[in-house]
Order: structure tokens, then C-alpha cells, then sequence
């Protein structure tokens, strides 16, 4: 009886107060988040919005263009033809989309299709955000940015190339004070480590280490999001917290058990029920770098 009461009222004040956690440098692992107090299971640890997101390409017509909400039934479709699931959301995405309306993004498109790309069009709408004073320029600078090999650099510079020729087209001379080379490179390097799949689905275990393992299936999912705080969570494939979308790409983090004060928070980036070949494989080639958890360290 003490002991639920005690939950309770931590429960009570989680609610009346700030977030339980803080961001801090862990011992091996860069930053971290860790708990400032004792944590119950089941409590909603905070709420993050995304910095930038956008629809799975091949979806584009059955989620929001805002907040990635599936399409119900009828729904609202601006000119454009895209569609949105409220009056607010159209609202919310008016600068960047009508930003976007005003370029053709046709060989844009064809190229992120032929090679099945699906970050560049975050890149782009980031773009689009800073153009229309939605977003600045230096927004995700604070993210970890992934290690790029040269094959990488070299079709990011294609890219980038193309991103900034539509805009030229479309007239939008601004760019130039923030679309450079170097911003487009930055950018894709903290999106590739830092977004996240919403909704993944897979039909089948080989479906599912297929996609997490080369992150290029747009299908996968509803779409992909970069967030500042959930961004600081580390891996551990026995976690003690985990992430939930509840019907947009807003995203909730909760505590899977009972978490001691000063305890990182960890996540799982992958399918926890896969064994630890297939873990280690796809942290490997997804993530850049090697698990060293007490669930991969005992070989289960």
C-alpha cells in the first residue's frame, strides 16, 4: 500500500512538473538522457513535435502532409493535391507548402525514386521551412551527424545541386544566404542518424531486417521525423523506455518499468525480439556502431 501511494503521488507530480529527465554526457555513448527522479511503469516521461517531417513518397495521398495522420475516409486535399486531415494542419504547413507549390520538383522526384531515397525530401522541406521563416537555418545543429563515406558525399552533392537549380527556377534567390553545399551535407548528416520510421510495418522477420538494415523502404512506414530530445535517447536492446505514436507524428515517450533516479533512458532502435546476430547487423549498418548492452553481451 506505501509503495502505490508512493507511485501515485510521483505520478502526481510528474504531472504538476517538468519533464523527469535530463540531458547529459554518458560514459561511452556521447549524450544521453537520464531520470531525475524515480520513474513508475507506465509513466508518460514527455512529448516531443518534430523539427522537420514528411510522408513516405508513395503516400503522399494517404497521410497528412503535416502531421502524418492516416487518411480515415474523406479528407481535406489543398490545390496542390496533397492531402490534409484538418483545417489546422493545412494551416500549420501553409508557409513551406506554398513555398513548394511554386517549384517543380519533377526530376526531383524521379531522382530520389530511381535510387530510393527517402531523406532528401526532409532536406527539402527543411528547406522550404527556412524560406518561408518556418524554421532556421541551424536547426538541427545540436544533432549527432552520421560518419558520410565518400560515395555518400558524392551523391549528396548531386542532390543538392538539384535541390538548389529548382529553386533558382522557381525564384527564389534566397536560398543562397543558407543552400549551400555545406548545409545540404550537414543536414543529411544529422537526418540519416537522427529520423525516425513512424508506423514501420513489415510482413515478415526477413521484410523487417531488409528495411531497418538499409532504412531506404519509403513503404515501411507512414513517413520519418527528426526530433531534438528524443533524439538524445541511446540504444539499448533491453530498454527501459520506449517510444508510441498515437495517430500523428507527434511522439510520447513512457517508462516500460520502474526506473531508478539518475538511470539513462534508453530506447531500442530496432526489433527487439530478433537475435543478436541480426541486431548487431543492422545497428551495424544502419546506425554505425556495434552494441555493447547486457542483453548482446550475454549472446541472448
Amino acid at each position: 500500500m506505501f509503495l502505490r501511494r508512493r507511485l501515485l503521488s510521483t505520478a502526481a507530480a510528474a504531472a504538476r512538473g517538468p519533464p523527469p529527465i535530463r540531458v547529459d554526457l554518458t560514459v561511452s555513448a556521447g549524450r544521453g538522457v537520464f531520470a531525475t527522479r524515480p520513474v513508475p511503469a507506465g509513466e508518460l516521461l514527455h512529448s516531443a513535435q518534430p523539427l522537420v517531417c514528411h510522408p513516405s513518397p508513395s503516400l503522399l495521398h494517404e497521410v497528412c502532409y503535416s502531421c502524418l495522420r492516416r487518411k480515415p475516409g474523406e479528407g481535406r486535399v489543398s490545390s496542390g493535391g496533397y492531402y490534409f486531415c484538418s483545417d489546422a494542419c493545412r494551416e500549420h504547413a501553409k508557409g513551406f507548402h506554398d513555398v513548394e507549390k511554386n517549384a517543380d520538383w519533377t526530376s526531383f522526384d524521379d531522382h530520389c525514386s530511381s535510387r530510393g531515397l527517402k531523406y532528401p525530401y526532409m532536406a527539402k522541406r527543411l528547406a522550404c521551412m527556412v524560406i518561408s521563416g518556418a524554421a532556421n537555418a541551424d536547426c538541427l545543429n545540436i544533432l549527432q551527424p552520421a560518419s558520410l563515406h565518400q560515395g555518400t558525399l558524392i551523391e549528396m552533392e548531386e542532390e543538392f545541386e538539384l535541390l538548389e537549380s529548382i529553386f533558382r527556377k522557381a525564384g527564389f534567390q534566397e536560398v543562397t544566404t543558407f543552400l549551400t553545399k555545406e548545409w545540404y551535407i550537414n543536414v543529411l548528416a544529422r537526418i540519416r542518424i537522427n529520423a525516425f520510421r513512424i508506423e514501420l510495418v513489415a510482413s515478415s522477420y526477413e521484410d523487417l531486417l531488409s528495411s531497418a538494415a538499409a532504412s531506404v523502404s519509403c513503404d515501411a512506414s507512414v513517413g520519418n521525423a527528426v526530433y531534438m530530445l528524443p533524439s538524445f535517447y541511446n540504444h539499448d536492446c533491453d530498454p527501459n523506455t520506449h517510444i508510441v505514436w498515437l495517430e500523428n507524428v507527434d511522439v510520447k515517450l513512457k517508462a516500460l518499468r520502474d526506473i531508478e533516479e539518475g538511470e539513462e533512458l534508453r530506447i531500442c532502435y530496432i526489433d527487439t525480439s530478433m537475435d543478436v546476430n541480426a541486431r548487431q547487423k543492422i545497428l551495424a549498418d544502419g546506425f554505425g556502431f556495434e552494441c555493447h548492452c547486457l542483453r548482446c553481451l550475454s549472446g541472448d
